[in-house]
């Protein structure tokens, strides 16, 4: 059974005031890890015991660009098969604790639909990429290193949370947390980093970073919106300059100006129009959400830490 989006729980609470027709209810983090991402880690596992089966079945399911013209299946394949233990346990974990939040939101079709968008498209960017740098510093190395992982999928599952959940905390290390609005940016930051220091990192970095702005421009002008039942979000809070900081808008404002002119100038009227035309009653109803959601939430922790009490204080009587 497919599920359902999250409804507002501003709506819900006593005495909160309703929000105006259009507006994208308040969503709530997930609890349990769903079966769909359940099925796809079995997937991922899968094809990394089959590697160590049958090493040779690389040269049939990654992306390896001179074999790549006949093999062009690749495209799909090679996002689901990670080559290395720590890649397998990563993805999986990444798969589970992003896809909790996500899933439920998006309804089990469209995270799929998603997932197999992204993957097919970074594998095609990637295979572009590698030949280009084979091109550019004649390195036959590019040529015949295997490129696949689920790692472009990951990094776009990072712009999703960040549009449905900005606020929300993400641990990086046992003391160390960052909301879910700023981790493209970190992940774009510690990648390219990785790159120079490690060099075969490099082979990830064009996937992370195709896996981000095709992300972004599906969910931003193509994705049926669940929540409005708008096509994309043209809202100001995931306009493309936001995944960077405000110093770097000299830089990123012309890169979305591109974008709208592109991919949206023509359904702008109809389709992308905001439900609320003032982002200041916006920012209002978007603060107010988070503010009942926050005492929901606390609501349903005391409800939870209160039953096992009674049900003790019960059996003694």
């Amino acid at each position: 059974m497919e599920n359902q989006p999250l409804q507002d729980p501003a709506s819900e609470a006593h005495g909160a005031e309703p929000a105006a027709a259009g507006a994208a209810p308040a969503v709530v983090p997930g609890k349990e890890f769903t079966r769909t991402c359940k099925g796809l880690v079995v997937v991922l596992v899968g094809g990394y015991v089959l590697l160590q089966l049958l090493p040779s079945s690389l040269d049939y399911l990654a992306i390896i660009p001179a074999k790549t013209i006949p093999f062009v299946w690749t495209f799909f394949t090679a996002g689901y098969i990670e080559q290395v233990l720590p890649g397998a346990i990563g993805s999986s974990l990444g798969l589970l604790f992003c896809g909790k939040d996500i899933e439920p939101v998006w309804g089990r079709k469209e995270f799929l639909k998603f997932i197999i968008l992204v993957n097919s498209i970074c594998g095609v960017l990637a295979f572009c990429f590698a030949v280009a740098l084979y091109y550019v510093t004649g390195k036959e190395s590019f040529l015949v290193t295997p490129l696949s992982g689920f790692h472009g999928c990951l990094a776009g599952f990072l712009v999703g949370l960040k549009q449905l959940l900005p606020n929300l905390e993400l641990p990086m290390c046992f003391f160390w947390k960052i909301k879910a609005k700023w981790m493209p940016f970190f992940v774009l930051c510690f990648s390219t980093i990785m790159a120079f220091i490690v060099p075969d990192s490099i082979n990830f970095l064009p996937t992370l970073l195709s896996g981000m702005y095709v992300s972004w421009i599906y969910l931003r002008y193509f994705q049926r919106n669940p929540l409005t039942g708008l096509k994309g979000d043209p809202s100001d809070d995931f306009s493309f300059p936001t995944l960077f900081p405000d110093a770097m808008r000299p830089v990123t404002d012309p890169v979305a100006n591109f974008f709208d002119r592109i991919l949206c100038a023509r359904s702008r009227p109809s389709e992308l129009a905001l439900p609320v035309s003032d982002p200041t009653k916006a920012s209002r109803r978007r603060e107010r959400g988070e503010r009942v959601l926050e005492e929901r939430l606390a609501a349903d922790h005391a409800a939870d830490t209160e039953a096992p009490a009674q049900g003790h204080s019960t059996a003694q009587d």
